[in-house]
């Protein structure tokens, strides 16, 4: 990956909405990946992604039919609070 380089005005103040202050404030401090950013590249080793994988495996699953029984209850419970 490439390195970019942000030109910033010297005398302006920069807001966090910037991405050279986002990606600044983000590598300042040492984050785990319970601090997870979307907006920052998140880089591990393989072992950590694994973990991570597996992780989300333990959480709970459901079919798609039980999925679209879920959402058309909602839906029509949903319309008819509209009425």
């Amino acid at each position: 990956m490439t390195s970019k380089s942000y030109q910033v005005p010297e005398n302006e103040p920069m807001t966090v909405g910037e991405p050279a202050v986002a990606y600044g404030t983000a590598f300042s401090k040492v984050s785990s990946s319970d601090d997870w950013n979307p907006n920052v590249p998140f880089h591990g080793t393989q072992e950590e992604w694994w973990e991570h994988f597996h992780r989300i495996e333990e959480g709970e699953f459901m079919t798609i039919e039980e999925a679209d029984r879920e959402f058309e209850v909602w839906k029509k419970e949903y319309l008819a609070s509209r009425i």
